[in-house]
C-alpha cells in the first residue's frame, strides 16, 4: 500500500541548493528478498521558494541518496499514490 503525507511540520531536507522543507511526499513499500525499503518521491521548497522534487528510498524512516530503482509492476502504485498527492501531482505535470 503506497502512502502520501503532507505537509503537516517543517521536516526539512538537506539539498544542494541548502536547506528545504518537505510539502507533500509519496512512498512506496518495497521488498526485495528480506531487505524493506520504501521508495519516496518528495516535493520539496527552497527559502527562496524554488520548488524541487526528490526521488529517493528509504530505510528505517531516512532518505537515502544513491539510484533508485523500482520494479515496473510498483508503478501502478505510484501513479495511485500520486493521486492522494495534488500538490506533488501537479509539481511533476500529471
Amino acid at each position: 500500500m503506497a502512502t502520501v503525507a503532507a505537509k503537516t511540520s517543517e521536516k526539512t531536507a538537506a539539498t544542494p541548493w541548502g536547506s528545504a522543507v518537505l510539502i507533500e511526499e509519496v512512498a512506496v513499500p518495497q521488498r526485495a528478498g528480506e531487505k524493506r525499503f520504501s521508495v519516496v518521491v518528495q516535493l520539496l521548497e527552497t527559502r527562496t521558494g524554488e520548488r524541487l522534487i526528490r526521488y529517493a528510498y528509504t530505510t528505517a524512516g531516512s532518505a537515502r541518496r544513491g539510484p533508485v530503482t523500482m520494479r515496473a509492476r510498483d508503478l501502478e502504485r505510484l501513479r495511485a499514490a500520486l493521486e492522494r498527492a495534488p500538490v506533488l501531482r501537479e509539481a511533476l505535470g500529471l
